[in-house]
């Protein structure tokens, strides 16, 4: 798609001789929410860790807003656009929620060390513009309460938001969501989804989602991706793949 924002071309990797992602072509447009599923292990999260620069396509190419990405190292990607969660919570558990939020920043820090060490105003001003940016962040995914609790001691449902709001402060054009709902009980997927979708409208994002729930991805995706041995068999909106007989057999399974 010639107006995509984020796009894969013909991406490849292997590992030895497994072949994780094979010949994948994606194209995200500006504002979109798209779905990308598949069985256990068809290469879902290798297509984040490609995107994200933990891997390097073997073949193909990957490009944000047309500019090649593949090759750039992780903490460049994030600098020009691209945040990311993990199927498996990675937060600083020691840290209070703020400041896990905080984090999430450092790529737009513009003081140096000498900065932080003086405290400068130049670090005052940043440092009160984070925090400020953080603490609303907490708010819109829920957890203005928890401000001062350590990561470690939230409920997983909280933890689970905790991430998105950390991914949300490096402020990217598009955000990278591995099985957000994962753990969760009806309850809190319902409103996480509502939250997943808040979020797209307000910040303005592209959202690209792994997940395993299919209520939340024909509830809340526009188009889906359908992966299965490292390759996409299908592509469409929610209705053209429920009832693709390829993606039926693959991993849906009769109704």
């Amino acid at each position: 798609m010639s107006d995509a924002l984020l796009t894969l071309d013909n991406c490849f990797i292997a590992f030895g001789g497994l072949v994780a992602v094979d010949s994948v072509n994606i194209a995200l447009k500006p504002g979109e929410l798209i779905g990308l599923i598949g069985p256990n292990g068809a290469g879902k999260t290798t297509v984040f860790n490609l995107i994200t620069g933990v891997y390097r396509p073997t073949m193909g190419g990957i490009y944000l807003g047309g500019r090649p990405i593949h090759g750039h190292k992780p903490h460049e990607i994030a600098a020009v656009g691209i945040a990311r969660t993990f199927q498996n919570i990675r937060l600083f558990g020691s840290l209070t929620a703020l400041d896990n939020v905080r984090v999430g920043a450092h790529t737009h820090v513009r003081y140096s060390p000498g900065d932080a060490i003086w405290r400068t105003r130049a670090f005052a001003v940043q440092d009160h513009e984070q925090t400020t940016r953080a603490i609303h962040l907490l708010h819109v995914l829920g957890l203005g309460g928890f401000q001062n609790t350590d990561a470690r001691s939230l409920p997983y449902g909280e933890q689970r938001r905790l991430e998105i709001a950390r991914a949300l402060a490096s402020e990217p054009k598009v955000l990278l969501l591995d099985e957000p709902t994962a753990g969760m009980n009806p309850h809190e997927t319902r409103e996480l989804m509502e939250v997943i979708k808040s979020i797209r409208d307000d910040f303005g994002l592209t959202i690209l989602l792994i997940e395993h729930d299919m209520k939340v991805v024909m509830g809340i995706c526009e188009r889906i991706y359908v992966l299965d041995y490292g390759k996409v068999i299908a592509e469409g909106k929610p209705e053209e793949i429920r009832n693709n007989p390829a993606v039926i057999e693959a991993y849906l399974g009769e109704a």
